[in-house]
């Protein structure tokens, strides 16, 4: 099986709306998309996470488990910040609604790796430091109903 690595393949945009009721974005919502990629310095959440409920009984030692609620994980993106242009903090205002979608496996059509995550900015701020390093800001998110996982890219026009 061949390996990659998520540098320079995995693509992360950033969708106002989507048309659809299932949120599976068309060609054209993902080419005007907000892409997220090159400014992204952390990447943190976005996956699913699962309380399971525990089953004991009187005929075993074993506590079995059965799966319970799905809930999100706490979900961030740390972006360089830009001395030139506030796009992106802009874009990811403190209370902006809209989805991120992420392509694991590049901008590939029929690729079976886009997840679809809505999304509401729960607070937005800057990483003040006197460290050698490039200046920093982080959204976290919440995230406001079920994901799609696993979504075909689509087609290129």
């Amino acid at each position: 099986m061949p390996r990659f690595s998520r540098k320079g393949i995995t693509k992360v945009l950033f969708l106002e709306t989507i048309a659809a009721s299932t949120f599976l974005p068309t060609r054209a919502e993902l080419t005007g998309a907000t892409k997220l990629t090159k400014e992204i310095a952390e990447f943190e959440g976005f996956n699913l996470e699962n309380e399971e409920i525990e089953t004991p009984d009187l005929e075993s030692t074993f506590n079995s488990k059965i799966p319970g609620n799905d809930s999100a994980a706490d979900s961030s993106l740390t972006f360089y910040e830009d001395d030139a242009s506030s796009t992106l903090e802009e874009a990811l205002a403190k209370g902006t609604v809209g989805f991120i979608v992420v392509l694991r496996k590049g901008d590939v059509p029929a690729s079976k790796s886009m997840d679809v995550w809505p999304i509401r900015v729960a607070s937005k701020s800057s990483a003040i430091t006197i460290d050698n390093e490039a200046a920093k800001w982080t959204a976290r998110f919440s995230i406001t109903d079920t994901p799609v996982l696993d979504a075909a890219v689509p087609a290129a026009v």
